[in-house]
C-alpha cells in the first residue's frame, strides 16, 4: 500500500524550472507522476535485457547524453524511495531533507553503518514489505563477525543474471560456451549467482574451488567447448600450475578466465594468459550486486598504458598519484556511480525491481570516474594526435568489443581493509589477533597491512609490526613474536569471519599470512611520529618478492574451541 500524502503547507511560488529549494512536501499528483515515471523507466530497462544481443547493442552505442538520463533516473529512484521506503523516509528527513527538482545530491548518502545497521530489513523495502516467494538471501560477514544478510527478490535476481549474461557474451561470444564456476558455493553471493547467471547463456558446472573436479570435467568433456573458469585470481593460478604439472594439452583447449574477489595484478594476468586465452576481472559487492562493472580489452590496455606512459598517467590520475587502479567499464543506466569530494564511490542501483533499494550507497571504495569521450580525448592529446602510436593502439583495442561505456578507476578500500581470497581483512580483527595469547604483545607499538608479491605470481597478506622504542628482542624473540602473531591473527579471523573460515577450509594457501618485524621508526614506519592518526595500509607495489623478514604463519589448530 502506498504511503499517504503529507498535508502540504502554503509556500511561496517557485518559478518553473527553478532549482531553488522547495520546502513543500510533494503533492499527490507529483508523487503519482514520479512513481509512474520510475515504473516506466524500469519497464523500459527490462525490454533491453530481453536478450544479451540488446545489452551488447546498448553498450556499443552508449552516448554521453545517456549519462544525464541515468542521473535523472537515479534521482527518481531516490525520490520514489523517499516516498515509499519507510526507513529511507526517516533517514533522509533526519538529515534535514529539502526537496529539489533534479538534484540528486539533496538525498543523503547511505552506508552499511549509517543505514543498514539502523533499520530492519522490512523497513528498507518498498512499502515496508518483504517479498518471500523467489527471494534469495546472500550472506557476508563483517569485522564484528555478525553475518549480514542481503535479500534479493526474484525480479532483482533476474536483472542481475541478465546483465551478467550480456556482459559475458560481449567478451566471449555465445558459441558452445561451457562455464566452470569455481567460486565458493557457500552463502556468499558471487558463487551461487554467477552459476545462475552463466546458465542463461552457457552450459554450467558449479564445481566450487576444487581443482580435482575441474580437471576431471575438462578431461571428460574434452576440447569441443569454449571454457570459462570463474574463480579468485590465486585459484586460477593454482589451476594453471596443476594442469601444467599433469601435461595438459593446452593447444587443444580454449580456456578462459573470469576472476573476482580481489585485485588482479598485470603480472598474474600475463602468467595466466600464457595458457588461458583471455582473463578478465569483474567488480561487485555483496552489499549491492555482482557485476556492477567489468574489464574489457580496452580497460586492460588502458591500465597497462598507465604503467608505461607517464604523460597519460599524469593526465588521468594526477601528478602525485603513484598507485595504479583497476579499470572497469560500467553501465550507468543500470548502476549509477558518482564520487564524493574525498573520492569515495557512491552507488545507486537504477531499478525499482531492487526490493531493498540501494541509494547513493557508500561502499567504502576509493575511485575515479572517467567518461569514454574523456578517456579517448586524453589518449589523443599524445603528440601526434589521432595518428600517434598510442591513439592507433587505443582504436585497435577498442574495436574488439566496441563498448563506449564510462570507466571506473578503482583504487581499493578507504577503510584500511585488504581483500584476499574473496574476504576482507580489517585492522580491528588484526589487532585482536596480534594480542591473542602473545607473550610479546607488549613489545608491539603499531602495525600496518599490505598485500605483497611473494614470487611465482602469488600474493599474500603481510602484517608489518613496529616494535616499541624500548623493546629489546633478539632474533629468536622476533621469530617467536612473528609466529605467535600470525597464529593469533589467523585464529581470530577464522573465528569472526565465516568468509575467511571458509577460504581457509577450501584453500590451505589462504593461511599463509606473513609477518615482518621492524625496529621502531624503520621500514614502512619511518617518519610516522609526525602523523597524528594511525595509517594501516602499506603500498607494496615496489617491494621485491619474498622480502627479508617475512615469516610464514604457523598452522592453526582447527580443533581449538571458537
Amino acid at each position: 500500500m502506498s504511503k499517504p500524502s503529507r498535508p502540504a503547507p502554503t509556500a511561496p511560488a517557485v518559478p518553473p524550472g527553478s532549482t531553488v529549494p522547495d520546502d513543500r512536501p510533494t503533492s499527490a499528483l507529483r508523487q503519482a507522476a514520479l512513481r509512474l515515471a520510475t515504473s516506466a523507466v524500469t519497464t523500459a530497462f527490462r525490454v533491453y535485457r530481453i536478450h544479451p544481443a540488446i545489452w551488447r547493442f546498448t553498450a556499443r552505442n552508449y552516448h554521453p547524453a545517456m549519462e544525464r538520463f541515468a542521473r535523472l533516473n537515479a534521482w527518481m529512484i531516490c525520490q520514489h524511495a523517499y516516498l515509499d521506503v519507510p526507513a529511507y523516509t526517516r533517514y533522509v528527513e533526519e538529515g534535514g531533507f529539502r526537496f529539489r527538482w533534479w538534484d540528486l545530491t539533496s538525498y543523503r548518502p547511505t552506508s552499511k553503518h549509517d543505514y543498514v545497521d539502523r533499520y530492519p530489513e522490512d523497513q528498507r523495502c518498498w512499502h515496508g514489505v518483504i517479498e518471500t516467494v523467489g527471494t534469495v538471501v546472500d550472506e557476508s560477514s563483517g569485522s564484528s563477525g555478525t553475518p549480514y544478510n542481503w535479500m534479493r527478490s526474484k525480479r532483482e535476481l533476474n536483472t542481475v543474471h541478465k546483465n551478467v549474461a550480456g556482459y559475458i557474451t560481449q567478451l566471449f561470444g555465445t558459441q558452445r560456451l561451457f562455464a566452470i564456476n569455481a567460486f565458493s558455493m557457500g552463502a556468499w553471493a558471487t558463487g551461487t549467482n554467477t552459476g545462475i547467471a552463466m546458465s542463461k547463456i552457457a552450459m554450467v558446472k558449479n564445481t566450487g574451488p576444487e581443482i580435482d573436479k575441474i580437471v576431471d570435467t575438462l578431461r571428460h568433456f574434452g576440447p569441443r567447448y569454449t571454457y570459462l573458469v570463474s574463480a579468485y585470481p590465486p585459484f586460477l593460478k593454482h589451476l594453471r600450475d596443476r594442469l601444467d604439472a599433469e601435461g595438459f594439452d593446452w593447444d587443444r583447449y580454449d580456456l578462459n578466465g573470469f576472476v573476482g574477489g580481489e585485485a588482479l595484478t598485470e603480472g598474474l594476468r600475463d602468467y595466466l594468459e600464457e595458457r588461458f586465452g583471455r582473463v578478465y576481472s569483474g567488480y561487485g559487492a555483496s552489499d549491492l550486486t555482482i557485476g556492477m562493472a567489468g574489464e574489457s580489452d580496452l580497460s586492460v590496455w588502458l591500465r597497462r598504458a598507465l604503467l608505461t606512459n607517464d604523460r597519460l598517467r599524469t593526465e588521468i590520475l594526477g601528478e602525485d598519484e603513484h598507485r595504479t587502479p583497476m579499470i572497469f567499464q560500467y553501465n550507468p543506466l543500470e548502476t549509477y556511480l558518482e564520487t564524493t569530494a574525498d573520492d569515495e564511490l557512491l552507488v545507486t542501483l537504477n531499478s525499482s525491481d531492487i526490493m531493498s533499494p540501494k541509494l547513493r550507497y557508500d561502499i567504502g571504495d576509493e575511485a575515479k570516474i572517467v567518461t569514454f569521450p574523456e578517456m579517448r580525448a586524453a589518449v589523443l592529446r599524445e603528440p601526434g594526435g589521432e595518428r600517434s602510436r598510442l591513439a592507433l593502439a587505443f582504436e585497435r583495442v577498442f574495436a574488439a568489443q566496441r563498448m563506449k561505456l564510462p570507466f571506473v578507476l578503482l583504487f581499493g578500500r578507504k577503510d584500511s581493509t585488504i581483500s584476499y581470497m574473496g574476504a576482507n581483512i580489517y585492522p580491528l580483527d588484526v589487532e585482536n589477533g596480534l594480542y591473542l595469547d602473545n607473550p610479546h604483545a607488549a613489545d608491539i607499538e603499531s602495525f600496518r597491512l599490505a598485500l605483497v608479491d611473494v614470487g611465482e605470481h602469488e600474493q599474500r597478506p603481510v602484517i608489518h609490526l613496529q616494535l616499541r622504542a624500548d623493546a629489546h628482542l633478539d632474533d629468536a624473540g622476533r621469530a617467536e613474536l612473528a609466529e605467535r602473531s600470525a597464529a593469533g591473527v589467523l585464529t581470530h579471523l577464522a573465528a569472526v569471519s565465516r568468509d575467511i573460515a571458509q577460504s581457509l577450509e577450501e584453500d590451505p594457501t589462504a593461511a599463509d599470512v606473513r609477518i615482518e618485524v621492524h625496529a621502531h621508526g624503520t621500514g614502512p614506519f619511518e617518519g610516522e611520529s609526525t602523523k597524528i592518526k594511525n595509517v594501516y595500509l602499506v603500498d607494496e607495489s615496489d617491494r621485491s618478492p619474498g622480502s627479508a623478514g617475512a615469516v610464514p604463519a604457523a598452522a592453526v589448530d582447527d580443533s581449538r574451541e571458537r
